[in-house]
């Protein structure tokens, strides 16, 4: 499975995109803002851009199996989950339906969504990659 994070919108609060699976679109996206290259402020700062292995793994933090992107360079434990505004995330992807200023909608709903078609590739042992451009 290839999921692609198109980033659209850089504001100084967040990054918002639109996520697509296998070129289809799926969702929009919400991450903190996007920095110059080198220079990350912890729990603020979306992650570089590039290609990410993903695994389903539990987060202790949430107490329940979520996406988690590997070797992310300079970043630990960044994983996609359902949220609505930045400081609803330290550095993960959060999904929703809408997209409006610095903010998405609908979360959960295209989490469950997501995650169902994540956890089906995960069973039929296909690969998760995700591009974020």
């Amino acid at each position: 499975m290839n999921i692609t994070i198109k980033r659209t919108t850089k504001t100084t609060k967040s990054t918002i995109g639109v996520l697509s699976i296998d070129g289809k679109r799926e969702c929009v996206t919400l991450e903190d803002t996007v920095r110059p290259d080198g220079r990350k402020i912890p729990g603020e700062t979306a992650i570089p851009t590039g290609v990410y292995e993903v695994q389903i793994t539990n987060s202790p933090r949430f107490k329940r199996p979520l996406p988690l992107l590997l070797q992310v360079n300079g970043f630990v434990g960044v994983r996609i989950h359902p949220g609505n505004t930045p400081s609803d995330t330290e550095g993960c992807i959060l999904v929703g339906r809408s997209a409006g200023a610095d903010r998405i909608d609908e979360s959960r709903v295209a989490f469950d969504a997501l995650f169902a078609k994540l956890q089906a590739a995960v069973d039929n042992k296909q690969p998760i990659t995700l591009t974020v451009e």
